[in-house]
């Protein structure tokens, strides 16, 4: 049996297991199982990788960075934001050979790009974490210039504080990067002044759950576009699919 699986720490309610398991069952894969590896020191990672029935798996919370000491190639995306979600295992003659890829790039950006007109040049993004970094190269790839807006001022960043009716005349995508509005915490909504989004933004939160927060809610009361993560997700787990199954 060929395995699949997520690690990560803590591993609760997981979309990649589920989705896969469903897809093994609806397109009558067989031979192959996904599972939830919940391992707290990433040393643990070893003895998964070593196994030669693995030949790959995704990678959450707290891993997606210092997973990186044990993978030997990198591609173009995941060098650039230094993190990764998914690992292609090859076992060779002198052992496995690690591939690291940041699919959330493709996600973000395959679902984001039917919805861009002409006036969406710049966007926020809200918040500044890892999930940030994937979505500002999507950005730098489509051409569409940016900042970053967080709690704390830098030299390159907004705050929440500073946002106002100029602002967001001028940036016409938002995209919600922070875990804020996820469930169970689902009236909690990004501190900006959404009665300045009219019906030239476009909002997208990379939340799925609700799968309406409360974030998207205020912007399509005011006109707005509004996409959430799902679609994001199904994306990458299809392009981790096709990593893990390209020939050699």
């Amino acid at each position: 049996m060929k395995k699949l699986g997520l690690i990560g720490f803590p591993l609760g309610h997981s979309f990649s297991k589920k989705y896969y398991l469903e897809k093994f069952d609806k397109e009558h894969i067989t031979g192959v199982n996904y599972d939830l590896y919940s391992i707290a020191d990433i040393q643990e990672f070893e003895k998964i990788f070593k196994d030669q029935d693995f030949y790959g798996v995704n990678v959450t919370i707290p891993h997606k960075i210092n997973v990186l000491p044990y993978i030997q190639e990198l591609s173009p995306e995941a060098e650039a934001i230094q993190a990764v979600n998914c690992i292609q295992i090859k076992h060779t003659a002198s052992g496995p050979f690690l591939k690291g890829f940041n699919t959330d790039v493709f996600g973000f950006m395959e679902s984001l790009k039917p919805l861009l007109e002409e006036h969406h040049k710049k966007a926020l993004i809200l918040g500044n974490g890892g999930a940030a970094k994937a979505v500002e190269y999507a950005l730098n790839a489509l051409h569409i210039s940016y900042r970053f807006v967080s709690r704390t001022k830098t030299d390159t960043n907004l705050t929440y504080s500073e946002l106002n009716a100029q602002l967001l005349n001028e940036y016409h995508i938002i995209i919600n990067c922070s875990p804020v509005g996820t469930f169970p915490n689902i009236e909690d909504a990004p501190d900006i002044p959404y009665d300045h989004i009219g019906d030239k933004h476009l909002l997208y939160d990379l939340v799925y759950n609700p799968a309406e927060t409360a974030f998207l809610k205020k912007g399509k009361n005011n006109g707005a576009k509004i996409k959430n993560g799902l679609q994001m997700l199904e994306l990458q787990a299809e392009k981790n699919w096709e990593i893990w199954n390209e020939m050699s």
